[in-house]
């Protein structure tokens, strides 16, 4: 049973207001056949939309067997359309790239019911309305009347309580009109069947009940049904309206295979959108790496350090006279001044406090890649080569050695050293370089050697590693000394990678040079004593070159071309 209950509807636009029903008050039965007649805009229409829930009232009440739809909110009114209303529509409404069995089973598809038993039930529903045999039509292969059936078949397959017909013959012939009406008035057996039409003689002649409307007023009512006690209403759900997932991907799928065109189009056009996008995120993804990788690159050359003695650099500031006369600056430097200067300004850096203060201050870790503390020592390093004949390589004694040497400027007699230490932290380093040969060293008894770019190497390592004869290096060094103009350089050699893996240097303790001469008393320095020395570079541990690398980039500068070990070997020393 079916309750209207004061329903009014107003619609408003802009500064006009429409009233389309003016407090309807109607109960329909179970089964009947109610046609509802009235000339255009009387609210017809919209009373049939209220009753579908295609349309919400403004006030009132509209109650299905007891059950209240005041509070219905859009999962109820969905519910409520899905299993309570069946809809014919006056331009039928069938989708026409689907056949006419699947244009049925369309109704079924979000009850939650299997394939199976949907084709079962639409199958039945058209054979009801006498289409059983053109199941697999498409809606374009039918007349009106035929498609008027499928819609008939459609709003009867989920068994609703109510039917509702918009002008189901408006669009038909009279002789297609009679069958549709027989059909509907067969239907209204064992149903609510509510038809809004304009044919007053089809409604008189099939229709049980007429009720005519007005102004949204109801005027005139054949066959009322007057309800002798009144029902308490309550809210309730009328069902659960579902698809499962694999239903609603193949209908998809399906409507994707009859508009070819245009998901090819929205599918290129949506690929631009989305390619284009992705290029801008990885161009400015690619733009914010190359800063980052620029700014680390350029830190790690130029490191903040921070040794034991400091001075103020402002105290080698020249300092100037402004000549009014001539109008010229006059500078005035005084080397023994500015060396007093330099020297009453030096102060010692108490680094053990400094230390203390990072070690319990880690907030300094999120503004620094890496924190290192390095101590001035100098590994003893020397190397044996094949005829037996030691060389000590590191700190390097070339020019110590060569008789002249005093000769030589300090600029060329600098620091002849190849070997140095890795950085603690591998991240400072590890991804500018690629390993050409073996690999980085893992303890303090290895070491790599770092090449350029283009695969070059000092001299100074060659002869440290003897690959090179040292002895042309300090015949070099002798004749520079004696002769500064003509020097006689050997020519430009070709190495393998593999030829600096293996190599052997010998770690010695300096305090294992100084033997004690009970005579005198006192330690006595035996690097000069060749038998000594022979004896404790043979009691030595042994370094070892385990890989040759080289930068990857063009901003590597962390390592420079030379021997670098692992800086666990100064902690050892």
């Amino acid at each position: 049973m079916l309750q209207i209950k004061d329903i009014k509807k107003t619609y408003i636009t802009g500064d006009l207001v429409q009233n389309a029903l003016n407090g309807i008050n109607l109960n329909l039965r179970e089964n009947e056949f109610v046609a509802i007649l009235g000339p255009s805009g009387s609210g017809k229409t919209t009373l049939l939309n209220i009753i579908g829930g295609l349309d919400r009232y403004d006030d009132g009440d509209l109650i299905i067997n007891g059950i209240s739809t005041k509070n219905y909110n859009d999962r109820d009114w969905d519910s409520y359309r899905n299993h309570t209303i069946g809809f014919v529509f006056q331009s039928y409404n069938l989708i026409p790239h689907q056949s006419i069995l699947a244009n049925v089973e369309l109704s079924l598809t979000i009850s939650g019911i299997s394939s199976s038993e949907r084709k079962r039930r639409s199958k039945e529903a058209l054979e009801k309305v006498g289409l059983g045999d053109q199941i697999h039509k498409k809606p374009n292969q039918l007349s009106g009347g035929q498609m008027q059936r499928v819609a008939i078949a459609r709003a009867l397959v989920n068994n609703p309580d109510i039917l509702l017909a918009d002008e189901p013959t408006g669009a038909l012939d009279s002789k297609t009109s009679i069958q549709i009406m027989e059909l509907l008035k067969e239907v209204a057996k064992d149903r609510l069947v509510v038809m809004v039409t304009h044919n007053p003689e089809l409604a008189d002649e099939y229709a049980t009940r007429i009720v005519r409307l007005q102004d949204g007023e109801i005027i005139d009512d054949s066959n009322p049904y007057i309800i002798d006690e009144e029902i308490d209403s309550r809210h309730q759900n009328m069902g659960k309206a579902s698809m499962s997932f694999l239903t609603s991907l193949a209908l998809s799928f399906n409507n994707l295979k009859t508009k070819k065109g245009r998901t090819f189009l929205t599918a290129f056009a949506g690929s631009i959108g989305i390619i284009g996008i992705a290029l801008i995120l990885s161009l400015s993804n690619g733009v914010d790496t190359y800063i980052h990788n620029l700014e680390e690159d350029t830190l790690s050359e130029y490191p903040l350090t921070i040794y034991n003695t400091g001075f103020d650099l402002s105290s080698m500031a020249q300092r100037s006279s402004y000549d009014e006369e001539n109008e010229d600056i006059k500078y005035e430097v005084e080397e023994i001044q500015m060396l007093s200067s330099i020297i009453s300004t030096s102060k010692s850096n108490d680094l053990k406090s400094l230390k203390k203060h990072l070690d319990e201050h880690k907030e300094i870790n999120d503004y620094a890649k890496a924190i290192e503390y390095k101590y001035q020592v100098s590994p003893q390093i020397y190397k044996i080569d094949n005829t037996g004949t030691y060389r000590q390589v590191h700190p390097d004694q070339t020019i110590a050695n060569t008789t002249g040497a005093s000769y030589i400027p300090s600029m060329i007699s600098g620091d002849f050293n190849v070997f140095s230490a890795l950085p603690q932290n591998k991240d400072l380093y590890i991804d500018q370089y690629e390993v050409l040969e073996g690999r980085w060293p893992n303890n303090y008894l290895e070491c790599v050697a770092v090449l350029t770019r283009n695969n070059k190497i000092s001299d100074m390592v060659l002869y440290a590693t003897a690959l090179k004869d040292p002895k042309e290096l300090d015949e070099i060094i002798d004749q520079y000394s004696k002769d500064k103009i003509s020097i006689t350089v050997s020519e430009k050699s070709r190495f393998n990678y593999k030829d600096f893996i293996g190599i052997e240097f010998k770690l010695v303790n300096i305090s294992d040079i100084y033997d004690y001469d009970s005579e005198y008393d006192v330690y006595v320095d035996k690097k000069d004593n060749k038998e000594y020395m022979n004896s404790l570079l043979d009691k030595s541990e042994t370094i070892k070159i385990v890989g040759v690398v080289k930068p990857t980039g063009e901003n590597a500068s962390m390592l420079s071309t030379g021997i670098y070990y692992n800086n666990d070997l100064d902690s050892y020393v």
